[in-house]
């Protein structure tokens, strides 16, 4: 087996994951909207949570951060937000919201020490670097790729294109870890190796090869067993 020399991750539920459990809107989306508006009818939460996933799912492009509040707004009655509400909604949270899997600090670390660039890839909100800095994880990538700054969302070439151009790499020469499976074909028709990161239990694709841990990521780069 050829030896691969660069790892494309995927960032959300392959490298972090929410405290809390929730991705979007963050775990005190609640508790901001009740401070500025205490009549908010709670059981409309919900709904609305529905209501701004729609937004999120509707584009092909990263959602306007703004534009996804709104619409959530909109569903528990508030029209009209201050720009102290939409401020306090995007603004860095009082604490941290994600965490590290447990098997990413090791796994990063043994990739660098095989000589294996790396890079996010990621469909996400600017500022992404930000949570991995925090995080103690960002001198493990050669940079960050994200959707909203690049105005295209996987499994747009472009995507990958950039996270291979920060490795120096050509498609053939990097591995994919999405947690996606229809991400990962995209990217394994594009040229790339590929690998769908399963960590929950459920069926696995017949489509792409599927891991269940990171743990299983230096071996395929490396081609040993």
């Amino acid at each position: 087996m050829t030896r691969l020399q660069g790892v494309l991750f995927d960032s959300g539920d392959v490298l972090i994951r929410p405290i809390g459990g929730r991705w979007n809107p963050r775990r005190d989306f609640e508790d901001i909207v009740l401070a500025h508006h205490p009549d908010t009818p709670v059981e409309r939460f919900p709904e609305a949570v529905a209501a701004g996933q729609r937004v999120l799912d509707a584009g092909t492009t990263t959602a306007n951060r703004t534009d996804y509040h709104r619409a959530m707004l909109a569903v528990l009655g508030v029209d009209a937000p201050s720009t102290a509400l939409l401020w306090e909604l995007e603004a860095p949270a009082a604490g941290p919201v994600v965490e590290l899997f447990p098997d990413v600090r090791r796994v990063l670390e043994q990739l660098r020490a095989s000589g294996v660039g790396m890079a996010v890839v990621s469909d996400n909100w600017a500022g992404l670097e930000d949570t991995y800095r925090d995080l103690g994880i960002d001198h493990y990538f050669a940079g960050f790729v994200i959707s909203e700054v690049l105005g295209c969302s996987k499994p747009d070439p472009r995507m990958y294109a950039a996270g291979r151009e920060l490795l120096g790499l050509d498609p053939g020469a990097c591995l994919v870890v999405d947690d996606d499976p229809e991400l990962v074909l995209g990217a394994i028709r594009l040229g790339h190796h590929g690998a769908a990161l399963m960590r929950a239990v459920g069926p696995a694709p017949a489509s792409v090869p599927v891991i269940t841990s990171l743990d299983e990521v230096p071996p395929i780069v490396t081609g040993t067993p």
